[in-house]
């Protein structure tokens, strides 16, 4: 009694040709990969807000117990006017570095992207002329029938 296991559906396949097989195959991954594309891009963003919102917890306990303390122990909190500028300036600098790695980072992106743009148009300019190339070795190379 032999019991034959039927292909799931996807994985029926009408030709033998190997080519449309493994494209066939191909076709299926990379649909699998571009549903992924929307999760990993959530996620990312998730991690992204969550640690942001841990970073800026951390910062407002460690003000919260050095104003404690401060007030607890009769520390004066009050600084001269020359202090505070210092302080926001710093604050203004590391905004400003902020908003600089930012579009760094972002130039990257697009720079990639653009890489990635231009490999894909070279990849089908080369696929062409490869093409090409091999009709002229089998037109060289195949007798001609009279």
């Amino acid at each position: 009694m032999s019991k034959t296991v039927q292909e799931p559906k996807e994985l029926q396949t009408e030709t033998k040709d190997i080519y449309a097989i493994y494209r066939q195959n191909m076709q299926r991954f990379f649909d699998e990969v571009e549903k992924s594309i929307t999760q990993y891009q959530q996620s990312v963003t998730n991690l992204q807000r969550s640690y942001t919102t841990a970073w800026k917890n951390i910062a407002e306990s460690a003000i919260s117990i050095q104003r404690e303390f401060a007030n607890k122990s009769g520390t004066n909190t009050n600084v001269s006017q020359p202090i505070a500028k210092m302080v926001n300036d710093a604050s203004e600098e590391m905004i400003k570095v902020q908003e600089v790695q930012n579009k760094a980072v972002q130039s990257a992106i697009d720079a990639t992207h653009q890489s990635i743009k231009t490999f894909n148009e070279t990849a089908k300019s080369f696929t062409d002329l490869t093409q090409t190339a091999m009709q002229q070795w089998i037109s060289a190379c195949t007798p001609t029938r009279n």
